[in-house]
């Protein structure tokens, strides 16, 4: 579900499963998991997102962090394409 409260957009998310993680270091996340990420733009070049993840299953208490975007204009966009329940990638040629 998402709304805007104000100038930011805020983003409630749920219903993920007991086997993924939260990021690249393995960070568990479980199916009673609450993530909540607000993205704001307080200046023309710059993004905000804070994202707090409650999930009483895997950690103590909620957690937020803050991540700062710039905008790199004139530039490649990165891919970061979802690899959730990737079954090709084993046969894929190495490059």
């Amino acid at each position: 579900m998402s709304k805007w409260e104000g100038d930011t957009l805020a983003v409630h998310s749920l219903g993920y499963r007991d086997d993924q993680t939260l990021d690249l270091k393995g960070s568990p996340l479980t199916n009673a998991a609450k993530v909540t990420e607000r993205f704001r733009r307080p200046t023309f070049g710059r993004l905000e997102i804070e994202v707090t993840v409650d999930d009483p299953k895997a950690y103590t208490r909620p957690f937020t962090v803050l991540v700062k975007e710039d905008l790199a204009p004139d530039t490649d966009l990165l891919d970061a394409p979802c690899t959730d329940n990737e079954k090709d990638l084993p046969h894929l040629p190495d490059n």
